[in-house]
């Protein structure tokens, strides 16, 4: 039975943290872009574009995508430095913990395939402004919660609002910017916004923990998402796909059933017991999700995710390694938190400044690699990145009960770099293992394995966060030794899917695509 390929899983790459010097693997999305119409051939000049006798103002646009961008990347990071106080004044347990921040984490992922197919059909302003109100809207409840529950819960609606900003908000820009130097340009700022975010937000996250409590770093985002409702309003216009993609609703199911599965057996396992009822309940549902899910993907004439794509080494090694960096980023966040906050004694505030440096060692490592991608491809930075994320993690694994802040920031400094280095890669391959016509699926399959590797990570760090702060450094050695494995396994993927054999993989693909 023949089948339409798969056009895009998202509406166009999403730049990660970090990821400024990230080439972008396309001039737009893999689906056709409806753009807005221009008085001229370029829309991003400085006197815009008008819309219905309206002017567009590309920088004012920009700038909108901008504020979404910075205050959901930010987001993740304020939670991790809050935890120990979350903890304190919610009586938390270590497992409810892991599921403050995977709640959100594991929604993202399930959503990020399809909130760029709902934009494209539905209009990508109205699903960016009700993704804005519900981000708004539930961070107050986050910061309202009286019990760890409604806590869990919010973080949970939270994520449905967050989903909608970022893919969409790159849509928005795609459509806006019709000139391809234009995009690539806004599209540097976008990833340059990403990295500041990701640098600002350990000491933000840490300074308002310190003075306010843990709920500010929930109120924070109420004010900057109201004033991108009202800039959303004035300045951003209206644009939808030409030829949107179907929607899938019992893939986007099946996939939010084997994610939930995999992580909460993980997450309840230590506590309950691996051979529970509830846990074994969990491992059930998940493979039977996920077996399910490769029947109905096949099936489908536009799957979520088109399962013939793993045919190709290159993208199949890209998911894998996203997943392996991710989940050490996860853990290391979540654990890194706990430990400077409990046996180290280092207060809210100083262990967000303690954070800072690998955040600007890995927004200054990754548009390096970025270069070096394009002129020798990406074994290099996968090599190297894969290195510095393992010996990272040995360090780590090392750590002295009474270490010194020179050796916390040596090790943090060299986790920044083997992050920075490997993360430009991971889109780069992902893209480069499928045909040309799939670079947004590639892209958003790609982001989304980088939230499934930070939900896998922080649900195998929490397996030690409920032991006493006497006890949790040497608890914690497994979790960085772990560390190191896949650090090592980033770089043997990093030479396998660049050898002749994987290219050969990518060939038959686009055979298969072209027949």
């Amino acid at each position: 039975m023949s089948r339409t390929p798969s056009k895009s899983a998202a509406s166009g790459p999403e730049p990660e943290p970090g990821g400024a010097g990230e080439p972008t693997p396309a001039s737009g999305p893999a689906d056709p872009v409806d753009p807005i119409p221009a008085d001229s051939a370029d829309s991003a000049v400085p006197g815009g574009a008008r819309v219905g006798g309206r002017r567009v103002r590309p920088g004012l646009v920009l700038a909108t995508c901008c504020t979404a961008l910075f205050v959901s990347s930010m987001n993740a990071v304020l939670i991790n430095v809050a935890l120990p106080m979350i903890r304190a004044g919610l009586g938390a347990s270590a497992t409810q913990l892991q599921w403050v921040v995977d709640a959100y984490t594991l929604m993202i992922a399930s959503l990020l395939l399809a909130t760029g197919s709902m934009a494209d059909r539905f209009g990508r302003k109205r699903v960016f402004m009700t993704g804005l109100v519900l981000f708004a809207a539930a961070s107050a409840l986050c910061a309202l919660a009286p019990t760890t529950a409604w806590l869990i819960a919010g973080r949970g609606l939270q994520a449905v609002g967050g989903a909608m900003l970022t893919p969409v908000a790159l849509s928005i820009i795609s459509a806006t910017y019709t000139d391809a130097a234009a995009r690539a340009r806004a599209i540097g700022v976008w990833g340059a916004v990403s990295g500041v975010s990701l640098g600002l937000g350990p000491i933000a996250g840490g300074l308002l923990t310190d003075a306010f409590g843990w709920e500010a770093s929930f109120w924070l985002n109420v004010p900057v998402c109201v004033a991108a409702i009202v800039a959303t309003a004035l300045f951003v216009p209206e644009s939808r796909a030409p030829r949107p993609r179907r929607l899938d609703p019992a893939g986007q199911l099946l996939m939010m059933v084997f994610l939930a599965g995999v992580v909460g057996a993980l997450i309840e396992g230590p506590e309950i017991g691996w051979s529970s009822p509830p846990v074994l309940a969990l491992a059930g549902a998940a493979a039977a999700g996920l077996a399910v899910f490769v029947v109905v993907e096949r099936r489908s004439a536009e799957p979520m995710v088109d399962i013939r794509f793993f045919g190709s080494a290159p993208f199949s090694a890209s998911m894998l390694i996203a997943v392996a960096v991710f989940t050490v980023q996860g853990a290391f966040l979540f654990l890194m938190s706990l430990l400077l906050q409990g046996p180290l004694g280092y207060s809210a505030s100083a262990t967000g400044a303690l954070l800072v440096p690998m955040a600007v060692v890995l927004a200054l490592s990754s548009p390096f690699s970025g270069r070096m991608v394009g002129r020798r491809g990406t074994r290099p930075s996968l090599v190297i990145g894969g290195a510095g994320v393992s010996l990272a993690g040995l360090m780590l694994a090392l750590l002295p009960a009474d270490a010194r802040m020179w050796y916390l920031l040596a090790a943090f400094m060299v986790l920044g770099v083997g992050l920075g280095f490997v993360n430009p890669p991971i889109t780069t391959t992902a893209v480069a293992g499928l045909p040309l016509s799939q670079a947004g699926a590639a892209s958003g399959m790609a982001s989304a394995s980088r939230q499934v590797g930070v939900a896998l990570g922080v649900a195998v760090a929490g397996s030690v966060a409920g032991v006493d702060d006497a006890r949790l450094v040497a608890a914690s050695r497994p979790v960085f030794w772990l560390a190191v494995a896949l650090g090592l396994v980033v770089v043997v993927l990093g030479v396998v899917s660049t050898t002749e054999w994987a290219r050969g993989t990518r060939r038959r693909l686009d055979a298969l695509f072209s027949a």
